[in-house]
């Protein structure tokens, strides 16, 4: 069945794989070694996934930019590693401020009104 031009446009392509897709396998695997890469018979061995589906499968997820390849090792990707760091250090920051109360008044002294000083 044919979806519109506009729900076409609202699909994310950018979303992690489905559970317990080969995608989602491979990823989680190299995710779980960040400092290691693994030939494909490593990959195959530690994620059950066919060595037939394990090849087309890394060269999708490369061409996403989820993982890189060198010679015959493949490994997570460093923008992979990158935003996980990012999201991990927001949510720390996130929940900081949670157990402290936003100090208003000083943020008010240092504040600039955009309403003032128009030109």
């Amino acid at each position: 069945m044919p979806i519109s031009a506009d729900r076409f446009e609202e699909i994310d392509d950018d979303s992690d794989p489905t559970p317990g897709t080969n995608a989602h396998k491979i990823l989680s695997f190299l995710e779980s070694h960040p400092d290691q890469a693994f030939s494909q018979s490593e990959i195959a061995e530690a994620t059950g996934v066919t060595k037939g589906s394990l090849g087309t499968t890394l060269v999708r997820l490369r061409e996403a930019g989820r993982v890189d390849h060198r010679g015959t090792y493949w490994r997570v990707s460093d923008h992979v590693q990158s935003v996980d760091a990012a999201t991990g250090h927001a949510a720390e920051v996130a929940a900081s401020h949670e157990d402290e109360p936003m100090a208003y008044d000083e943020w008010q002294d240092h504040a600039v009104d955009p309403r003032k000083d128009r030109e």
